[in-house]
């Protein structure tokens, strides 16, 4: 499954989609629950999206707030208190407005009217249904509204990835731990992540394997949501042709079946460090690789 999902991001959904669907045969006989408080109990399913699922698919009096609807609330009753510190309050006057029937379209009306209407940068209140009862319109703030807090500065960390190649061209590949970022995704092998003052000071020693390495020019960067990363790539100097010391989780791959593995985006860029920058094109131009 994952296979399929590389590129696309965001791969803690594929897992709890699984995750979610085994449950529902298991604990609800393969009927998908309906209320707010059993959604939540699902693997990935979190206060939004059980709230959203409730009103949209099954009409139950649920507020689904997203960005969009945060944004509205905000304008709508003046909130001027910065996100995220207004997030219990502006959810508190959405579900305030949530009617008992047509619970479904009145929720997916506020999303449309926060996307399309009261937009991020934009209020176009001359066309808004709400804009006489609208606080932030009458005292001129609608634009401003919602405020946030100023970002903490995203902290960069870095790292090394080893590339090594068998005789036959096969490369080393190691699947990362199930749980944690990027959980059960393959990587190119590589050293901990860590910030400057956290970095080992003798790198090789989380090399996969014990041989001369030849540091590759540049470097390959890639922004998550919490921090950026920069690797070194490290290239065993000469082919290699024993297994990965035996350790489990590593293994080989022909080169022509690369683009085919579950590479998250910034193992890809990796890959094409080594590589050359064509050698996933076509899966790219498809569409497949695109995504954080």
């Amino acid at each position: 499954m994952l296979r399929e999902w590389a590129g696309l991001g965001y791969y803690a959904r594929a897992r709890n989609l699984h995750k979610c669907a085994r449950e529902v045969v298991e604990r609800h006989g393969g009927q998908f629950p309906q209320e707010v408080d059993a959604l939540k109990g699902l693997p990935g399913i979190g206060v939004y999206t059980s709230a959203a699922i409730a009103a949209i698919a099954f009409d139950r009096p649920a507020a689904a707030v997203d960005g969009n609807v945060e944004r509205v609330m905000a304008r709508l009753f003046a909130v001027e208190e910065p996100l995220p510190d207004a997030k219990p309050r502006l959810k508190a006057h959405a579900e305030n407005l949530v009617p008992q029937e047509r619970a479904g379209d009145f929720a997916q009306a506020l999303m449309d009217l926060g996307a399309t209407v009261c937009a991020p940068r934009k209020a176009n209140c001359l066309i808004c249904p709400w804009s006489d009862p609208c606080q932030g319109r009458a005292r001129g703030l609608a634009e401003e509204l919602p405020r946030k807090r100023r970002k903490a500065k995203r902290p960069t960390r870095s790292g090394i990835a080893f590339w090594v190649e068998r005789a036959d061209g096969a490369v080393l590949l190691r699947r990362r731990p199930e749980q944690g970022l990027l959980g059960g995704m393959l990587e190119v092998p590589s050293s901990p992540w860590a910030v400057a003052d956290e970095a080992d000071a003798s790198p090789a020693s989380a090399a996969p394997l014990t041989v001369p390495w030849q540091a590759l020019p540049g470097r390959v960067e890639h922004t998550f949501t919490h921090f950026h990363l920069e690797l070194e790539v490290w290239r065993a100097q000469e082919p290699v042709d024993h297994e990965a010391d035996g350790r489990a989780g590593y293994r080989w791959v022909a080169r022509a079946d690369l683009d085919g593995e579950a590479l998250p985006n910034v193992m890809r860029k990796v890959v094409r460090h080594v590589l050359g920058p064509d050698w996933d094109r076509p899966v790219r131009e498809s569409g497949v690789a695109s995504g954080a």
